[in-house]
């Protein structure tokens, strides 16, 4: 049976409790937003509104990946949304809520901060997420971390920081969402081994917060059989998608040296050319550049388009599993990034002709397949935890006008000096991740979305596969050139 995209039902209490104001500040830019009432990151919580109804909805991630999340929350209907109940009422369960949504663009990708032992700075950068979304004249009543690596690494500060506000704003994360999604319909009573795979940033695998997540549910829930994790980083995947130019340059036509995507070496780091006739890389115009030495062999290879991306982090996912675990099925696999359900048909049929890829007469993946591979989607398991919240918290607008978004982008600060920008007015990646806590530099400025700052390739696959995040981006634009 071919493979294909299901989302499951999770409910996830986010809930705070007396003993969270108790909590330490561990991200000293926390505390300056608390009580620093001469520094620029002051959040004068003590005014923020008593009733959190009419306020709308924030989001952010490190991109536009985030978007998928949006997308969710403007189309989905499980809810009656008079009574609460989980029956669908023909009406969005979001209908006439207000979003404001940011992209820290300037500051992608947040997979990179922990292979450059930079994770404070990453949470810093979370925290300050947080803080554009609840301060003047961006207040909103729920903080949505659409975005696996800043939920991994920044969720629990966030909570902190909005617990001790006394706003009553609560954030909501991603990560929950997934494993649930994975394991819910999986019998505990099963005696089978069985495996899930992760797909995610790099840092959102360092991180362990999946695995971890996984492990914790089995445990919980007293699964009788052993489950197999098979993580996967996918290195270069996400920034590819947001047309990051160290990972994907639409004009380049052979290999370059600022490019930090995969290239050739071993499995699995590498791409492996003992795997080529897996990877099945789209090799048309420049979606993949390759060179060869003086004796006709290829001595570098650099991937060069999102699907590409996909295939080689999909195949070497799969391997790792079938080498790693024989005999064990593989029944679903989590999209640890938001950016990667853009690119969901690619990864629906790689699984596929692996499934018919035969060595010897012999289909080698059969083994380690289920019948069925799910991809899980977390986002509008996410959308649903949003919707318990704010209606138990008596916090829906409950209104029929439609929906609202406002979107805004970080960019290079204009200030900042150029040594630090690269030909594309983009932070250099060693600035970038070069950059140190405790500082009120300001290296980047946020901005309305526009078409100057949004790439034109996003923009297609954003009209292409989010339909309702798309019509409510050209709204807000008011752009006839849109």
């Amino acid at each position: 049976m071919k493979s294909k995209l299901t989302l499951f039902v999770i409910c996830i209490g986010v809930l705070f409790s007396c003993a969270t104001n108790t909590k330490k500040i561990e991200v000293a830019l926390s505390d300056k937003a608390l009580n620093d009432h001469s520094s620029i990151f002051y959040a004068s919580y003590n005014n923020y509104p008593a009733k959190l109804k009419n306020l709308p909805i924030g989001m952010f991630d490190s991109g536009t990946g985030g978007l998928t999340v949006m997308e969710q929350f403007l189309s989905v209907d499980y809810f009656d949304n008079k009574t609460g109940e989980e029956i669908p009422d023909g009406i969005p369960d979001f209908d006439g809520e207000d979003f404001i949504y940011l992209a820290d663009q300037a500051n992608m990708p947040y997979g990179v901060y922990s292979s450059q032992s930079k994770t404070d700075y990453l949470r810093e950068l979370i925290i300050k997420d947080a803080l554009f979304l609840t301060t003047e004249p961006n207040r909103t009543k729920m903080v949505v971390i659409a975005c696996n690596t800043a939920t991994a690494y920044g969720l629990d500060d966030v909570k902190i920081l909005l617990g001790l506000s006394g706003t009553g704003v609560k954030p909501i994360g991603v990560i929950e969402a997934g494993v649930d999604g994975a394991m819910s319909a999986i019998s505990p009573d099963s005696s089978n081994p069985f495996a899930v795979g992760v797909l995610a940033t790099v840092g959102t695998i360092s991180s362990g917060g999946y695995e971890n997540a996984l492990m914790k549910y089995v445990s919980d829930k007293r699964f009788k059989s052993p489950l197999k994790v098979v993580n996967q980083g996918g290195l270069g995947f996400a920034e590819a998608v947001d047309s990051e130019t160290d990972y994907i340059l639409r004009g380049a036509s052979q290999p370059r040296t600022n490019y930090r995507g995969p290239g050739l070496g071993e499995f699995p780091e590498g791409i492996d050319t003992n795997l080529l006739g897996l990877y099945k890389f789209d090799t048309s115009g420049n979606s993949l550049l390759f060179s060869k030495n003086e004796k006709g062999e290829v001595e570098n290879i650099q991937l060069n388009s999102t699907g590409n991306y996909a295939r080689f982090h999909m195949v070497t996912l799969i391997e790792k599993h079938r080498r790693d675990n024989p005999g064990v099925k593989m029944g679903s696999v989590i999209l640890g990034c938001t950016h990667y359900p853009f690119l969901i048909d690619t990864l629906i049929k790689v699984v596929d002709e692996l499934r018919t890829y035969s060595q010897d007469g012999v289909n080698i993946y059969d083994e380690v397949l289920a019948e069925e591979v799910v991809f899980i989607d977390p986002a509008v398991n996410t959308a649903k935890e949003a919707f318990k919240t704010l209606f138990a918290d008596k916090n829906l607008k409950r209104t029929t006008v439609g929906n609202t978004l406002k979107g805004y982008i970080s960019v290079a600060h204009p200030n900042l000096s150029g040594e630090f920008k690269d030909e594309n007015n983009n932070l250099k990646f060693e600035y970038k991740y070069g950059r140190s806590i405790g500082s009120d530099e300001q290296s980047v400025l946020v901005e309305p979305f526009s078409l100057k700052n949004i790439n034109s390739d996003n923009l297609s696959r954003i009209k292409e596969r989010l339909p309702y995040s798309y019509a409510l981006i050209k709204n807000y634009l008011e752009s006839d050139e849109f």
